[in-house]
């Protein structure tokens, strides 16, 4: 238990619309491990047609959802925009999933119809493709300062992201496609926001990211609150080797046919494991798990998204 009282107020964007592939699980990591720890918390929701102050906000979600949703959630986002990039320009933490990271981009372009634009805090492009990119994904984080480490989740997207200035990659794939399936990068990452094409959910199964989207929303209020209490992660930790186990066999199946490009770090996943890094979870014992998005981890998701 913390025994400095804090709150992270968390602001949900579009929690209908923009869902897909269990993505709310991130909201219940989030707060399930603020619980864990005795932090306060609070969690605002907001649809088409309402406008939180996200002045207010310290850690803000945005997630994944179809062509459709995301058309409807681009327009009504450009009312919401103005707020959406001051509270960014001032350190709030973003975590956005897939369509969500392409509407803080500048445009998405379908194959087929015209642009849906984004917000343009990120310098970021996506254009759609033909093929899609689906499957388990391990991709290495490094967020500086011996922070980061083995990212994992599930990909689904025929939109290519490429990066511009000021942006740098979330991530370096080690197996699966991440931005474009052309330049080993996965997701994006500017000031506070950490943008990625990895549903899952993607935070139960990483709970090192999780916990520092929480240490640094707290941070931006309270600057003297010190690291955040381990957890016993058992099963987070189980959870997490599970998906670099299929995303290593997804690379297995896959390595030496015409299809595969190289990658940065492919042997990390092999089985020497040379090079490989692991991630590090805080807490060595067992707890049951306490949020319906832990549990979804070896089934593909009969979903699509861009």
């Amino acid at each position: 238990m913390t025994q400095t009282p804090v709150a992270v107020r968390i602001c949900y964007l579009y929690p209908r619309l923009l869902s897909v592939a269990g993505d709310r699980g991130n909201l219940f990591a989030l707060v399930h491990r603020c619980d864990w720890r005795g932090i306060r918390y609070s969690v605002t929701e907001a649809d088409v047609g309402e406008v939180p102050d996200l002045a207010q906000a310290d850690l803000i979600l945005l997630h994944g959802g179809q062509d459709r949703e995301m058309t409807a959630a681009a327009s009504d986002l450009a009312v919401k925009a103005g707020p959406l990039r001051e509270a960014i320009e001032t350190d709030a933490v973003v975590l956005a999933v897939c369509a969500g990271y392409q509407l803080l981009g500048k445009y998405y372009q379908p194959p087929a119809g015209p642009a849906i634009e984004g917000v343009g805090v990120l310098d970021v492009v996506t254009e759609g493709g033909q093929t899609r990119f689906i499957g388990h994904v391990a991709a290495e984080c490094d967020l500086g300062s011996g922070r980061g480490g083995q990212l994992t989740g599930f990909e689904n997207h025929s939109g290519r992201s490429y990066l511009g200035r000021g942006v740098e990659p979330l991530a370096r794939v080690i197996a699966g496609s991440g931005n474009n399936g052309e330049d080993g990068t996965e997701g994006a990452r500017y000031r506070q926001v950490y943008a990625t094409y990895l549903h899952g959910p993607v935070l139960p199964k990483n709970p090192w990211l999780t916990d520092h989207l929480l240490a640094t929303a707290i941070a931006r209020r309270h600057p003297d609150f010190g690291p955040l209490t381990p957890l016993a992660d058992k099963t987070e930790e189980q959870a997490h080797a599970a998906a670099l186990r299929l995303a290593r066999g997804r690379l297995t199946r896959l390595r030496g046919t015409t299809t595969v490009r190289s990658r940065i770090g492919l042997s990390a996943l092999l089985p020497a494991r040379a090079q490989a890094t692991p991630a590090t979870a805080p807490g060595t014992e067992s707890r049951d798990a306490q949020t319906a998005g832990k549990k979804k981890d070896e089934k593909d998701p009969a979903w699509t998204s861009h």
